[in-house]
């Protein structure tokens, strides 16, 4: 994964921001990292971005706390390419323990591959390149483990980790309960990740996984509206400029309702 580099960025590359209380979200080109901090002041990393970012994760973490990283662990949200692109060199810099849901374990232990990208699902450019991405597993088996099945997230008590399949098998979410913080990885989208021009410019919209690496489309209904039972008040994404409001249900039910019905 390090020796392969993706062009594609955003006017948000770059930007770093407090979203919802300790938690930072980081645009590496037209992805969202995040950086949650517990109430020892240890952090862990969600999701790592890019192929041939790591440097770029690591110079933003180390402004962002003051030289003082103290990282406790790095959690996947799935396996995908721009969720996983920094990770093997990062563990070279962090020697921490990553976590994964178990049916995502295949993709992250060198084991499978992901099945190819279905750019017909929907127009864009970007779907249209999507053929062109990579979908090979990486192995960092000395590092990764699963996910506990009690939904617990490791050094975060105040977090669960939520069954979001449909994208992949294995996706998950995070959500935060005592102030609806809701990290959805690519259960949803706030900007239509298809289109090469709406990714550039980050037109906030919002919107369901990305639909050329989607592989069940009526699991991915179906968690969005998992999700929408939580009533999330902030909707912080993989990709797409962060939302935030009251109480965002009625707007993923309806999103879950327009997905496609069939597995495409």
């Amino acid at each position: 994964m390090s020796d392969t580099y993706m062009p594609l960025t955003s006017v948000k590359s770059g930007v770093c921001k407090e979203y919802a209380k300790g938690v930072y979200g980081l645009t590496v080109q037209i992805v969202n990292v995040y950086f949650i901090m517990n109430s020892s002041g240890e952090a862990v990393l969600i999701d790592c971005g890019m192929p041939k970012s790591a440097s770029f994760i690591m110079k933003e973490a180390e402004k962002l706390f003051e030289g003082d990283v103290r990282l406790k662990a790095i959690i996947l949200t799935h396996g995908h390419f721009d969720h996983v692109g920094a990770l093997e060199e990062l563990l070279e810099k962090w020697s921490v323990p990553v976590f994964i849901h178990s049916e995502e374990m295949p993709y992250v232990t060198g084991k499978a591959d992901y099945p190819p990208a279905k750019p017909q699902v929907k127009s864009g450019l970007v779907a249209k390149l999507s053929p062109l991405f990579p979908r090979h597993s990486i192995d960092v088996s000395s590092s990764v483990k699963p996910l506990h099945e009690d939904g617990t997230v490791p050094f975060l008590e105040e977090w669960k980790w939520i069954g979001t399949p449909g994208h992949t098998p294995g996706h998950i979410s995070l959500f935060r309960q005592s102030d609806k913080t809701l990290i959805a990885g690519d259960a949803i989208t706030t900007v239509e990740q298809e289109s090469l021009l709406e990714v550039a410019i980050q037109k906030q919209e919002l919107n369901g996984p990305p639909a050329y690496f989607t592989m069940d489309w009526p699991k991915a209904a179906d968690s969005i509206r998992k999700l929408a039972a939580l009533k999330p008040a902030s909707l912080l994404t993989g990709h797409g400029v962060p939302m935030k409001g009251t109480d965002f249900s009625q707007e993923l039910n309806s999103l879950s309702n327009r997905l496609p019905a069939s597995q495409g």
